[in-house]
């Protein structure tokens, strides 16, 4: 089957660590305020675990999120993992908006990270994705990324050799 020109390409053969990346339609900042990102970033981490998606870095922002995470056997599950997220999510933005039926999430982009030089740079990008978009100054200070839990949570040299990686040459969907 030929590839379909305009939305991305979804290859979810095999088990591994992906990246994901999700806008908000039209771009529009549906999660402008500390409650919706709660909401969004909260609602992320329970269809995550029912999959079998294990969440290795995170970042939620106003019209946008990534996430890399080690996916289960099946890696082809996170289409239903992102479908049941969007509709538990845009069902309750809408419900606070009054905009019933209202397209919340557009395309989703997804990368199998299959070497670890790609794997480490990404997980360094996300963690500081709020801090690429100006919204603090250190990630840990972002309380809708994984930044602060990574600090915290893993080894010392683990963390310095995640920093070591730079993110500028990255091709990543990120033009929000």
């Amino acid at each position: 089957m030929p590839d379909w020109p305009h939305a991305p390409v979804h290859r979810l053969t095999e088990a591994g660590a992906y990246m994901v990346t999700v806008g908000t339609y039209l771009k529009r900042p549906f999660l402008h305020s500390p409650d919706r990102l709660q909401l969004v970033h909260d609602a992320l981490l329970e269809p995550a675990l029912k999959y079998g998606w294990e969440l290795q870095a995170w970042a939620v922002l106003a019209n946008h999120y990534h996430f890399v995470a080690l996916s289960p056997r099946n890696a082809d599950t996170l289409t239903i993992f992102l479908s049941e997220f969007h509709t538990r999510t845009a069902t309750a933005l809408n419900a606070l908006d009054a905009a019933p039926g209202r397209k919340v999430w557009f395309q989703y982009w997804d990368k199998h990270l299959t070497f670890m030089r790609s794997y480490l740079p990404r997980l360094n990008y996300v963690h500081n994705n709020p801090v690429k978009h100006g919204l603090v100054a250190d990630a840990i200070e972002y309380p809708w990324c994984s930044a602060r839990w990574f600090e915290e949570n893993a080894p010392k040299g683990f963390k310095r050799t995640v920093r070591s990686f730079r993110t500028d040459r990255l091709d990543v969907p990120d033009d929000f």
